[in-house]
């Protein structure tokens, strides 16, 4: 391996080859925090200029655009609540609710640290065990794939809160726009009610854009009171201590940790993305937090899990790009062309066949989150003077872009409808109590698992493959405890059967995983096994030790 950085690291590590790069972070950074305005297009806009570069340079520098964009959202979802990529949308439900309380620079300075941490270890992953990681990708089924996304579906049960019926409501209503349109299998219109332009359904940016920036922006200025009032509290409360932020990052390292390794594994599934990762690493941390409570309000730990979550899924992504010649994502599928294009055809042997340009990815992907971390700490100081701008004068300019931003989407006005119509759903739910969150996580997972669960009755009508597939048996009984999971946080020391919950799960998960091939997690499932039953032997002798009276 060190042969190889050695190699890669002359070709990478040029003067031109870091400006480029450099610029690409900082087009991503923009492109990020500008709602409507996505990743991808700035990929795409950066692709034609690297058809006259070498493949090092022109893939370092789509890695950066990449980069930079994932950690770009973070800035306008903080600090207006309104998510600049689907990647962002988890960081929002914590960071624009401190930024509000009168710390967005608390809330920014933990979402930079969060991005860089969870990009860096990704890096590593993505040098030390890319092909091995990336064989898991092949496994996978769309069966599998569907079962991840029940799994997915599942945390509207634990981010409803209190607010459980409310929020099953809201998470359906989400799955309905989901079906609205044309048909996925045979093409023909649903829910159109006859009218034309319905018939393409209603695209998920304009629906989240519509629900986080008009809806919450029509809350913000319904009283003249509120729509004068400056975006994030007073002036004095916008210093960004990067410090004190890395401190408190550091501090919950296990948080980081986790959230980066769930990142780096929903990346190397193809075509499963950041949207999903960062949603999934906010549940989890959710329920393993001690202070779940405060999640929704402004915790730390909300903002750690997604921001660090979304950058490792970059990892991920190109871990399968390289080790299988499949794309990630919508990013890494571009990356691929562009990899074409240079004659350079990604394969399972591509690591060995091209080492230095394979390394140089490697490397530039590791750099890029140090730019990153460098150029967010200068973009971010112009972006939060935001903060001090009134609302009342600030709505109209951030609905005035994101109505141009859809509109440049697709270049349809349907997309400019939808925003406007789902802008007063969102502050309707609002106003009467539903949570907006199972809404935009039914709307995103809907059509995906309608497409997988459409391709898996196309090879078979047998329902019994969703359990006699090890990687979808997984994922099913990963659901079911996550549906009771706010049950066990809710009873957690008051009732007898909580302190049983943790051995069941592992004992029952360890099923599924000593089907899966190989001879390393047949092991691991007995491990989890034995760690099970000495987990419920320990409780029961806590439950039966006597009681000692003062």
């Amino acid at each position: 391996m060190f042969e190889n950085i050695a190699l890669a690291a002359p070709e990478l590590f040029t003067l031109t080859t870091m400006m480029l790069m450099m610029a690409g972070t900082f087009a991503g950074l923009l492109a990020g925090a500008v709602p409507g305005f996505t990743i991808a297009m700035a990929v795409v806009l950066v692709l034609p200029f690297t058809f006259s570069m070498s493949p090092v340079q022109g893939l370092a520098t789509m890695i950066a655009v990449y980069v930079g964009g994932l950690s770009g959202g973070l800035m306008s979802g903080i600090l207006t609540g309104i998510p600049g990529t689907p990647s962002s949308v988890a960081t929002t439900f914590d960071g624009y609710p401190l930024a509000r309380s009168g710390k967005p620079g608390l809330a920014l300075g933990i979402g930079i640290w969060s991005s860089f941490f969870g990009g860096v270890f990704a890096a590593i992953v993505l040098m030390l065990v890319a092909p091995q990681l990336a064989l898991i990708g092949l496994e996978f089924q769309p069966v599998d794939y569907f079962s991840l996304i029940i799994f997915a579906l599942t945390v509207t049960a634990s981010l409803a809160g209190d607010q459980m019926v409310k929020g099953l409501m809201s998470g359906l209503l989400g799955l309905l726009v989901a079906t609205v349109g044309s048909d996925v299998v045979f093409g023909q219109p649903r829910f159109t009610f006859g009218i034309d332009a319905a018939e393409q359904g209603f695209a998920f940016l304009p629906v989240l854009v519509g629900i986080f920036a008009f809806g919450r922006l029509l809350g913000d200025v319904k009283s003249r009171e509120k729509a004068h009032q400056p975006l994030g509290g007073e002036a004095h409360a916008v210093h960004i201590d990067y410090l004190g932020a890395a401190r408190e990052v550091l501090r919950r390292w296990g948080n980081v940790l986790r959230s980066s390794a769930i990142g780096v594994f929903v990346g190397v599934l193809p075509a499963a993305g950041s949207t999903i990762s960062n949603v999934l690493a906010y549940d989890q941390s959710k329920k393993t937090s001690k202070e779940h409570d405060q999640f929704g309000k402004g915790a730390i730990d909300g903002i750690i899990a997604p921001e660090a979550a979304n950058n490792a899924t970059a990892g991920g992504a190109l871990i399968v790009m390289m080790a299988l010649g499949l794309p990630g994502d919508i990013m890494t599928a571009i990356m691929l062309g562009a990899l074409l294009i240079h004659d350079v055809i990604p394969s399972p042997s591509f690591i060995t066949d091209e080492p230095t340009i394979a390394y140089a990815i490697f490397l530039a992907f590791f750099v890029a989150n140090f730019m990153m971390l460098a150029l967010q700490s200068v973009t971010v100081r112009g972006f939060v003077l935001i903060t001090k701008v009134k609302l009342y004068m600030l709505s109209a300019v951030i609905l005035f872009y994101c109505a141009l931003g859809m509109f440049a989407l697709n270049n349809v006005t349907w997309d400019m409808w939808t925003l406007f119509f789902f802008g007063i759903v969102g502050f309707l739910m609002r106003a009467l109590g539903f949570p907006i969150v199972p809404l935009v996580l039914g709307v995103v997972l809907g059509g995906i698992a309608e497409a997988r669960l459409s391709q898996v009755f196309a090879r078979s009508d047998d329902v019994m493959v969703f359990l006699s597939r090890p990687w979808s048996l997984f994922f099913l009984l990963l659901a079911c405890f996550s549906v009771f999971f706010p049950l066990y946080q809710k009873h957690r020391g008051k009732a007898a059967w909580t302190r049983y919950y943790p051995s069941l799960l592992l004992v029952i998960m360890a099923y599924p995983v000593f089907l899966m091939p190989g001879t390393i997690r047949p092991v691991l499932a007995v491990g989890m096994i034995l760690a099970g039953i000495g987990l419920a032997v320990l409780q029961l002798r806590r439950g039966r030790a006597p009681q000692t009276t003062k």
